[in-house]
C-alpha cells in the first residue's frame, strides 16, 4: 500500500518550503518597487494555503517510507512544486497563458532552460530572479533537500535518494543519507557564491551574477538576458560560466572528497571524469578545427566558443555565446551528438550520463573478445569494482527506453504538426534537459512557436528525463498500484 498520508505530509514540508522561496522574491519585488508585488504575496499565500490542509492530512502517518512511496513522492514533488512555481508568472500577467506559465516552471524545475519567452528583458527583477531560482532548487533536488530536514518526521529518506539521485546506482559520502544531502547542499551553495563573485569581478552586477550563478550551478541555462551569455561580450565572464558548467557535471560526491578530503586522486582516477574530461576535449578540439576552417575567427575565439558550447551541451545547461545554426552543418550535428552524451551521475546534468556510456562502451567491448575467445571470463568493470548484471541491465534497458521515448515523442510530434528536424530536436531537448535545439527551436529561437500539445508533450518529457525515465514511467504502470 501506498503510505498516502506520509506522502501528503512530505508535499505539505515542500510548499512551506517554496513559499519561503516565494516570500524572497516578494521581498526582491518590494525592493525594486515593481508591480509583481501582488502576483509574490498571492502566490506566497496561495501555496501556504494548500500546504496546511496537505500537512493536516498527513497527521499521525506512519513513519516509513517504502520504494513505491519513494517513486510517488518524487513525481509528485516536481508536479506539485510545478503548479504551484508558475502562480507567479500566471498572476502578474507577464505568462496569461496557462500552458506557457507551465512550461515555463516546469523548464525550471527540470533545469530544461527551454523558454516560451521573447523578451526576457521585459520581466521584473523578482520574475527573472525565480526563474533562476527555480533551476537552482530543482538542480540539486527538491527531494534532495528535503532529504537534509526528513529526519524532522522520523523517517530515513533513502527511498526517495533512490528516486531522485541520477544515474545507475548513487554514493553515499556518509554513512547516513540525510548527512550527506546536507554535505551535497553545502557544496552546491559554495559553488553558487564563488562563482557570484567571479562573474562580479567580470563586471556584471550583483543581481546577474546571482541569477546566472545559480542556473549555472544547476545546469539549467536560464539567463536575465534574451541572447544569453552572448549579451555580456565578455570573454571573461564565458571562461568563468564554462568552469563552472564543466564542474557542476562531475559527480557532486567526487566533488565532496576534493574539496573537503582533498583527494585529488580519486576524482583523477574515477572512469566516469576520466570519460567526462576526453569527449569534452575531443568535441571542443573538433568543432575548434571546424570552425577555424570555416568561420574567419581565430584561434582563441574559435576554442572559446566551441569549448563554452561543448561543455554548455554536454553539462545540458544551455547557455549560448553564438548562434551555432550559423555554423557549419556538420557541427549541428555535433551539438546533438554531444546532447545524448550528459555528464556525470550524481550531477546537476540530464542527459544519459557518461557512467552509462562507460559500462555500455565496456560491455561491446567485451562482447567483441568473447567472438574471438569464446570461453573468457570478461567482467565489466568500473573503478576496478565489477560491475553486477544487475546494474548491467539497467543500464541497457535505459537506453533501450530512451530511444523509445525518443522515437515515440519524434513520431507524435510530428503528427502534432512539426517537420522532421524540429520535431526531433524539440523531444531530445525535452528528454535530456537540454533547451537549446536546432530549427525553431534553435538558440535564436522561444519555444513559444510550439502547438499548445507540443509544449504539454515537452513537459512529460522534461518531466521524465529529470527523474531518470523509470521513476515516472513506473507511475504509469498498472502493476504499480497494486497492493502487492
Amino acid at each position: 500500500m501506498i503510505n498516502w498520508k506520509m506522502i501528503s505530509k512530505i508535499m505539505g514540508f515542500l510548499l512551506f518550503i517554496e513559499a519561503g522561496f516565494l516570500s524572497l522574491c516578494t521581498a526582491l519585488s518590494i525592493f525594486y518597487k515593481e508591480p509583481d508585488i501582488t502576483a509574490f504575496i498571492l502566490s506566497t499565500l496561495l501555496t501556504i494555503a494548500a500546504g496546511i490542509p496537505l500537512s493536516y492530512a498527513g497527521k499521525n502517518a506512519e513513519r516509513k517510507l517504502s520504494r513505491k512511496d519513494g517513486y510517488v513522492a518524487v513525481t509528485f514533488a516536481w508536479i506539485i512544486f510545478s503548479l504551484f512555481g508558475m502562480l507567479p508568472y500566471y498572476i502578474s500577467g507577464y505568462i496569461p497563458d496557462l500552458t506557457n506559465a507551465f512550461f515555463e516552471t516546469m523548464s525550471g524545475f527540470s533545469t530544461t532552460g527551454a523558454s516560451i519567452l521573447d523578451d526576457i528583458e521585459s520581466l521584473p527583477h523578482a520574475l527573472l530572479f525565480w526563474r533562476s531560482m527555480t533551476q537552482w532548487i530543482g538542480g540539486m533536488g527538491i527531494v534532495i533537500f528535503t532529504i537534509a530536514v526528513l529526519p524532522i518526521f522520523g523517517v530515513g529518506g533513502i527511498q526517495l535518494f533512490a528516486a531522485e539521485a541520477t544515474g545507475p546506482k548513487f554514493d553515499k559520502i556518509t554513512p547516513r543519507i540525510d548527512v550527506t544531502a546536507k554535505w551535497i547542499w553545502i557544496i552546491y551553495i559554495a559553488l553558487t557564491i564563488t562563482e557570484t563573485l567571479l562573474l562580479m569581478l567580470g563586471g556584471l552586477s550583483l543581481f546577474d551574477s546571482v541569477c546566472h550563478a545559480m542556473s549555472t550551478t544547476a545546469t539549467g541555462g536560464f539567463s536575465t538576458k534574451q541572447d544569453s551569455i552572448a549579451a555580456f561580450h565578455s570573454p571573461y565572464v564565458e571562461y568563468v560560466i564554462t568552469i563552472f558548467m564543466f564542474l557542476s557535471g562531475i559527480n557532486f560526491s567526487l566533488l565532496y572528497l576534493l574539496f573537503l578530503k582533498g583527494s585529488i586522486k580519486r576524482l583523477l582516477s574515477d572512469s566516469e571524469v576520466r570519460w567526462y574530461v576526453k569527449t569534452v576535449l575531443i568535441f571542443t578540439t573538433i568543432i575548434t578545427i571546424g570552425l577555424l576552417i570555416s568561420s574567419p575567427m581565430g584561434l582563441e575565439e574559435a576554442f572559446r566558443k566551441s569549448s563554452f558550447l561543448v561543455v554548455s551541451l554536454q553539462t545540458t545547461c544551455g547557455y549560448v555565446t553564438d548562434d551555432y545554426m550559423l555554423w557549419a552543418p556538420p557541427l549541428w550535428m555535433l551539438t546533438t551528438i554531444i546532447t545524448y552524451c550528459g555528464a556525470c551521475a550524481g550531477s546537476t546534468s540530464g542527459g544519459t550520463k557518461c557512467i552509462r556510456a562507460v559500462i555500455v562502451a565496456r560491455i561491446a567491448k567485451n562482447e567483441f573478445m568473447h567472438i574471438l575467445h569464446p570461453n573468457a571470463v570478461l567482467p565489466v568493470k568500473v573503478n576496478g569494482t565489477s560491475v553486477s548484471s544487475t546494474t548491467k541491465s539497467t543500464v541497457l534497458a535505459f537506453f533501450v527506453v530512451f530511444i523509445m521515448l525518443v522515437f515515440l515523442g519524434w513520431f507524435v510530434m510530428m503528427c502534432i504538426g512539426l517537420d522532421f528536424d524540429d520535431a526531433y530536436s524539440v523531444v531530445i531537448s525535452s528528454l535530456a534537459n537540454v533547451g537549446p535545439g536546432i530549427g525553431m527551436c534553435g538558440p535564436s529561437f522561444s519555444w513559444n512557436a510550439l502547438p499548445d500539445a507540443a509544449k504539454w508533450l515537452s513537459i512529460v518529457y522534461m518531466l521524465i528525463g529529470r527523474l531518470e525515465l523509470f521513476t515516472v514511467l513506473l507511475l504509469l504502470s498498472p502493476a504499480f498500484w497494486k497492493k502487492r
